[in-house]
């Protein structure tokens, strides 16, 4: 019975000692793509710029092929499809917006779209761009500047000062304070879920065989990332929703 145990701490301990490996080889790889030998790597490029990069283009060369000779009436099956994507992704995000929140509507739309295909990136063997902090981070800061921007063109700006202090001036630090949390909290779910979803999918090739690893990339690489994308969406709708209410 000690013997065991024994053997299972011992196994216990190198499937930690294997996470914490793994995680410190994703976290502290070299993420640059393309190096210039100038003032100290001051204008290297990161592989996750290159491949955001990499998502715009291919996203925008989808879109100009799906518009291309649009039509008023004896539209193309094309046009349709194109037409059905539009309605439906504005349909979702007008969902979280409401009435209120109809003139942000587009951009969350954008914004969807591209989290949810970079987090489709894991598809072909890439690593995605919102596994980088720096992306999720800029995105985070994006969606909370949009957040507050809506709310002093809602409010004005007197009024969206004198909001820190309600619905009492004692908790105005408090507000302040969820102001800074905001972003953090956004940048870190996104980033914190793909790269456990990563770490888990590398934790399956090392000890199962590959088909298993493959029927679970269905599940990490695309239902969890479309889901992440989503998440994203709905919580900067949902303050976006708050500060123009």
């Amino acid at each position: 019975m000690l013997y065991l145990v024994f053997l299972i701490e011992i196994r216990w301990g190198r499937f930690y000692m294997d996470i914490g490996g793994l995680l410190k080889e994703l976290l502290l790889e070299d993420k640059v793509l393309i190096h210039f030998d100038f003032m100290n790597g001051f204008f290297d490029i990161n592989r996750s710029i290159v491949l955001s990069w990499g998502v715009i283009a291919v996203l925008t060369l989808l879109i100009l092929f799906l518009t291309s000779n649009m039509k008023v009436h004896d539209i193309s099956t094309k046009q349709a499809v194109a037409e059905l994507i539009v309605e439906k992704l504005r349909g979702i995000t007008y969902g979280m917006l409401g009435d209120e929140g109809l003139r942000y509507r587009d951009y969350m739309v954008v914004v969807l779209v591209f989290i949810g295909a970079s987090n489709l990136v894991g598809l072909f063997g890439q690593t995605p761009p919102t596994m980088d902090l720096n992306v999720t981070a800029a995105l985070s800061l994006m969606s909370i500047v949009l957040v507050e921007a809506a709310g002093i063109k809602k409010k004005g700006t007197r009024k969206w000062l004198k909001s820190f202090a309600e619905p009492m001036a004692i908790i105005t630090p408090m507000n302040i304070l969820e102001l800074a949390i905001r972003p953090l909290s956004l940048c870190m779910r996104l980033f914190g879920n793909i790269i456990g979803a990563t770490v888990i999918m590398e934790l399956l090739k090392m000890v199962v065989p590959v088909i298993v690893p493959a029927a679970f990339s269905l599940y990490f690489d695309i239902f969890d990332g479309l889901i992440q994308a989503y998440v994203f969406v709905f919580l900067t709708s949902l303050y976006i929703k708050e500060a123009v209410e």
